[in-house]
């Protein structure tokens, strides 16, 4: 049947889905049996179903990305607008609002110069390796090549960006992957390695990210890539002093510090973006998600100027940056991150992060205080996390079934929140809360005394 001309049959626009829509991160062999659920309409931290039933939205379009919140007229004329006048050129020729956001963008970012443009925060990872590699080949003969990534950290699903992935079942099943990438130890204090805890835990934990430079030869290492806080590895804030020790050893070493604000960016912590909550200066930016807040597909990998001239010689054909990304020229995704910076600043929404960010961890707090299953609650502005376990003294992680059942159990009060998914083998137990900037103390309650209600429910 046609869906297009049968729109207002739900069991037609469902029967098309089921029939021919592969869906992301999910398990297939379900919709045998039930419906996939098809969202038609958001507005705030509201969504409806095909079927009619609201959602209140705890993970901003479940991948944590719509900070402004959903229905933004204002987005939408931008990007219509936008695209009617001039829609694409390749990014061999700038266009006015790639202009425009790239000086906006870079005013956010004190110490950074250049923004190169793609269309995912995978491919924005992607542009930075590449970058790296190239700069090795050029600048150090070719030694210089090796990438750093932290265990737990994540920065995308191509093979070269899982080739830096820190999540063993989010890779699992996909190699052999790129040559070149090497791990170093999480930063999770809840479960140091050694049971050293606070200032001295982070010492150790960047002491573990100079013991592997040492072991694997600093002049053989171009980048360290981390994310700020690490997102779907368990929702980590490195511990005090970690960042210091860390830009320390990068600049030790002539490394280049390449930070993942894929998650992180936009206001998500409280600040422009993660890293400036440590007081660190990178050498690369990467972000996407928050950028447009999932109105359009864009993402950025920001530079220096020190790491954009070492493309600039001439004299070499070889030596400008020969990568491109075809959508990174849709003008529909500078325009909608225009408006959605706009948004941000003129309501003040990374002060609302940070208001709403204590509230929803003093919330997750009190679940603690009253579920014994709750190990440890983290996180900062509006992104947390709560740590599920089966006894506090041991750690040991509550089942993956029992977490599954909990996500359920709020998804049928209708509420959306969100867990460590196919990440870490044995550990994918935290439950996950990044609501839209826009949350307010209400929208927080509801969220949290669902989840109070699937916890009783689901573990007693």
């Amino acid at each position: 049947m046609d869906t297009l001309n049968f729109a207002n049959d739900p069991g037609t626009v469902i029967e098309a889905d089921r029939a021919h829509v592969w869906h992301h991160l999910s398990q297939h062999k379900q919709y045998e049996t039930v419906d996939p659920r098809i969202i038609v309409e958001g507005k705030g931290l509201r969504l409806w179903d095909i079927k009619g039933k609201e959602h209140v939205d705890a993970v901003s379009g479940g991948v944590w990305t719509v900070n402004v919140g959903y229905g933004r007229e204002r987005i939408g004329k931008a990007i219509s607008d936008a695209v009617t006048k001039m829609c694409f050129f390749g990014g061999s020729l700038g266009t006015i609002p790639g202009a425009q956001f790239a000086e906006m963008l870079i005013d956010k970012m004190p110490g950074l110069d250049r923004v190169y443009y793609a269309n995912s925060g995978s491919e924005a990872n992607e542009k930075a390796f590449k970058m790296v590699r190239q700069i090795s080949h050029k600048h150090y003969g070719g030694k210089k090549q090796k990438i750093l990534y932290r265990e737990r950290d994540y920065h995308g699903s191509t093979l070269a960006t899982m080739s830096a992935g820190g999540q063993d079942e989010r890779n699992a099943q996909y190699g052999p992957f790129a040559p070149g990438f090497v791990r170093v130890p999480h930063c999770l204090e809840y479960r140091s390695q050694d049971g050293s805890l606070g200032e001295e835990y982070g010492a150790k934990a960047a002491q573990a990210i100079e013991d592997v430079i040492l072991a694997e030869g600093a002049d053989t290492i171009g980048a360290l890539c981390l994310e700020p806080i690490t997102a779907g590895g368990g929702i980590i804030v490195p511990p005090k002093g970690y960042w210091d020790r860390v830009q320390e050893i990068c600049k030790k070493y002539e490394i280049l510090l390449h930070i993942d604000e894929v998650v992180c960016g936009l206001g998500r912590t409280g600040t422009w973006f993660g890293y400036q909550q440590f007081g660190v200066q990178p050498d690369i930016v990467t972000m996407a998600k928050g950028v447009a807040s999932g109105y359009a597909a864009i993402s950025c990998c920001v530079t220096t100027n020190r790491v954009f001239d070492m493309f600039k010689d001439d004299s070499d054909p070889m030596s400008y940056f020969r990568d491109i990304s075809t959508f990174g020229g849709c003008t529909g995704g500078p325009a909608a991150a225009i408006e959605n910076m706009k948004i941000i600043e003129e309501e003040d929404l990374r002060g609302n992060s940070v208001v709403m960010g204590e509230h929803l961890k003093g919330n997750l707090q009190a679940l603690m205080e009253k579920h014994k299953w709750i190990g440890d609650v983290r996180g900062m502005g509006l992104f947390a996390g709560a740590e599920l376990v089966q006894d506090r003294t041991t750690k040991e992680p509550v089942s993956e079934k029992h977490v599954a059942a909990i996500v359920a159990d709020c998804m049928a009060q209708g509420v959306i929140i969100g867990a460590t998914n196919r990440s870490v083998p044995g550990y994918n137990n935290t439950l996950v809360f990044a609501p839209s900037l826009i949350a307010t103390a209400d929208d927080l309650n509801h969220i949290t005394a669902a989840v109070d209600e699937a916890i009783t429910r689901v573990l007693g």
